[in-house]
């Protein structure tokens, strides 16, 4: 599990656990990224479901110990 505490600066932390999450949802969430905002990520992209939301954001809470402050994926 990856979080504040990992010895990995902040950028490699991030697409590490984007790069986790990827492979967990296999493409169903367009344009993928996350923010570390005040001590927490924020989840952003294009989702064609909610159920491709959900599990983005559960693949996220399984990578790492930070909270999500926000689900941004955009459900169209």
């Amino acid at each position: 599990m990856i979080g504040p505490t990992a010895e990995l600066p902040v950028d490699t932390m991030l697409a590490e656990i984007e790069a986790r999450t990827q492979r967990r949802i296999r493409g169903l969430i367009g344009d993928f990224h996350l923010l570390l905002q005040d001590r927490g990520l924020v989840l952003s992209g294009r989702a064609h479901t909610y159920y491709a939301k959900q599990l983005a954001q559960h693949a996220v809470m399984e990578a790492t110990d930070l909270p999500i402050l926000a689900n941004d994926i955009e459900v169209s």
